[in-house]
């Protein structure tokens, strides 16, 4: 009997703290959407702006964890990340074993 793989789903925000967060995450952001478009596994990945022009709505799907986890590793080694990091994220994963 094989296991079924169970999607992983990541919802949330992006909370920046003033104007020039904003700036980064608009200036990286579109990169990062398409890297992570083209990883194996990525079923959906979006980043959108919100009313507040200091908050990003975040949903993504991942075929299964180690597609989510590959992302991950990426994503920790990636110019978005190094510009990023230090920009609050509030977010809820599901699916996890």
């Amino acid at each position: 009997m094989t296991m079924q793989q169970t999607e992983i789903h990541l919802t949330g925000k992006l909370i920046c703290t003033s104007d020039q967060d904003a700036e980064i995450v608009r200036r990286h952001l579109p990169e990062h959407i398409r890297l992570t478009r083209q990883e194996a596994g990525c079923r959906s990945f979006d980043v959108s702006a919100t009313d507040d022009p200091l908050v990003w709505r975040v949903a993504e799907c991942f075929a299964d964890q180690a597609a989510f986890e590959f992302h991950q590793l990426r994503t920790g080694a990636s110019d978005w990340w190094q510009a990023t990091a230090h920009i609050k994220r509030e977010f809820e994963v599901t699916g996890l074993a």
